[in-house]
């Protein structure tokens, strides 16, 4: 079961009139939300992995900037949203 403590922001969605049928008999079904029941089919068509850190954030380095220190920096404060 989600709980909203999970940093969940509120979005808006279009159905057609069968998915909406369908969502609101599979959320009868199996007594859950329809919300729960469309982020466990979002889980499952998306995977559940945490996102992977970007390969790259733009930086390279000349006589007055210098990048090596970035893969490090960017693990320390990369958060997964």
């Amino acid at each position: 079961m989600w709980q909203h403590d999970q940093g969940m922001d509120k979005t808006t969605i279009y159905l057609t009139d069968v998915q909406r049928h369908r969502l609101r008999s599979a959320a009868r079904r199996t007594g859950r939300p329809q919300a729960d029941v469309i982020r466990a089919a979002l889980d499952a068509y998306l995977g559940t992995d945490e996102p992977s850190m970007p390969r790259s954030i733009g930086a390279g380095s000349d006589e007055t900037l210098d990048a090596s220190g970035t893969e490090a920096w960017h693990r320390e404060r990369w958060q997964a949203r």
